[in-house]
């Protein structure tokens, strides 16, 4: 869902992390924000298969997880499973999740995302080394630590062949992992949760920019576009002294520039908090005062100082480096984008606020700078495989809010027949994984409380239904005493 900022950051989330996605990946940048806000933070380890398709390889790598019991109805309560995405996992968090394991008496586990955080196989990340990161295989590692953690609990309880009733949950990108992992082995989940999830891979993601315009309203929509076409004015005569008007003077392609200036007002949206962009560009456009000098006091205020971004994970040369750290994540992230997802974020060919620059060349451009020769994301077989929004599961939740972007990558019509509802969080601050964090969705508020919502009835009224859903999914596990339903 950097969220790829808008790329899918959101790297929750669950992370919770998080599907901006464009550069922030969907959601990555709540770790920072989230920092104190824990249940837990106290890591565990288990020994994960490297490659689940091959009868030939058994290599493992160590994968980290995190569990809190406090809530747990012994022995017999579920077990809520928060799927990591694309970011570094750093326990699990405070938020709407915890209030809903309080509610049912659940177990909370977290596990990190394969080459995320802790979790690298490796110990460089160049190209060859990164052929296991996968949905798929993030898929199997989900499968088989469910197996492996009912089996470790069982053996504490001094029990066997038990089976709790599991749930699990994701937002943005590891919402659609939360959403494909209920259709891939239905037989290991109650149902599933699947926020701002992200299932659709798309291409030329047009409809990004489009909510964005949408979402700002007319008078801020103008004012961003005049923005951008004074910037795109400017970049060719005086691009360095420009881009150091954004401290963004390591950024020497201007795609990279600009994508990173189309990001910076994409995640005042994305996560509930139009106003910190809108107010000063429109006030200034009012005035008759430089709307350039405007945006970039927004930029270094909010984006880079509030929000935290680092300006350097714009920079394909800096994507290039293949060290372990913890700035890897956009690398990794910028891999599963050039290889499975897309999610362009490209310029509609009208009426567009992003500088029409940020096209599918740029990108592939990108994806092959960094990656090599050959690195492009086939998204036809993606959503072959996993059926986009026609997917073909059962019991499960996806829900949207009204102003992310995201969204349109997302289902957002049920599916009764199935037992698919889809609910969209409607208003004017509700944006990526309002339902699990609130409003603004960042920073991080503890319970995920709503009451800074600008329609508060609005996030209650979807989080009954989730809590709905799930007791009647729960409850007909227990009485079937199997998942193979």
């Amino acid at each position: 869902m950097r969220m790829i900022t808008t790329a899918l950051s959101l790297t929750l989330f669950l992370s919770f992390s998080t599907v901006s996605y464009g550069l922030v990946p969907p959601r990555t940048v709540f770790n920072k924000l989230s920092e104190g806000k824990y249940l837990t933070t106290q890591e565990l380890w288990f020994n994960q298969t490297l490659d689940h398709f091959s009868p030939y390889d058994h290599r493992q790598f160590r994968q980290r997880y995190y569990e809190f019991l406090d809530y747990f109805r012994i022995p017999d309560g579920p077990i809520f499973l928060l799927i990591g995405g694309e970011g570094t996992a750093k326990g699990i968090g405070n938020d709407y999740l915890a209030v809903l394991a309080k509610k049912f008496g659940a177990a909370l586990v977290a596990l990190e995302h394969r080459y995320y955080g802790k979790s690298s196989p490796f110990n460089s990340l160049e190209t060859k080394n990164l052929k296991y990161l996968s949905s798929k295989q993030a898929l199997s590692d989900l499968a088989v630590f469910r197996q492996y953690y009912q089996e470790s609990l069982n053996l504490k309880l001094n029990r066997t062949k038990i089976e709790n009733p599991w749930f699990v949950f994701g937002a943005s990108y590891s919402g659609a992992l939360s959403a494909w992992f209920r259709l891939k082995f239905p037989h290991l989940t109650c149902g599933s949760l699947a926020s701002s999830a992200v299932v659709l891979a798309v291409y030329n993601f047009t409809e990004f920019d489009q909510q964005i315009g949408e979402s700002a309203g007319p008078e801020c929509k103008q004012a961003l576009q005049e923005t951008n076409q004074l910037i795109e004015h400017r970049l060719p005569a005086s691009g360095r002294e420009l881009k150091a008007s954004f401290d963004a003077d390591d950024l020497e392609i201007d795609g990279d520039f600009l994508y990173f200036l189309a990001d910076a007002a994409a995640i005042a949206f994305q996560y509930g908090n139009p106003d910190k962009v809108c107010k000063p560009l429109v006030e200034a456009k009012k005035a008759g005062e430089d709307l350039v000098d405007a945006y970039s006091k927004y930029v270094k205020e909010y984006y880079i100082g509030t929000f935290g971004v680092n300006v350097q994970t714009y920079d394909q040369k800096y994507l290039k480096r293949t060290a372990v750290n913890e700035d890897s994540s956009t690398r990794l992230w910028w891999f599963q984008v050039c290889t499975e997802v897309a999610y362009f974020q490209v310029a509609p060919s009208n009426d567009s606020i992003r500088s029409s620059k940020v096209d599918t060349k740029y990108h592939l451009d990108l994806c092959k700078n960094v990656f090599g020769e050959g690195v492009f994301p086939d998204v036809d077989a993606t959503n072959l495989y996993y059926g986009g929004t026609n997917i073909a599961g059962s019991k499960i939740i996806f829900t949207n809010g009204s102003q992310d972007p995201w969204r349109h990558a997302s289902k957002q019509t049920s599916s009764p027949e199935k037992d698919m509802p889809s609910y969209l969080v409607t208003c004017y601050n509700c944006g990526h994984g309002s339902d699990i964090r609130g409003c603004p969705q960042a920073p991080f508020s503890i319970g995920g409380n709503e009451k800074n919502c600008t329609s508060p009835d609005a996030v209650r009224k979807v989080r009954q239904k989730i809590s709905e859903h799930m007791d009647l999914w729960l409850s007909q596990c227990v009485d079937k005493d199997s998942y193979f339903i």
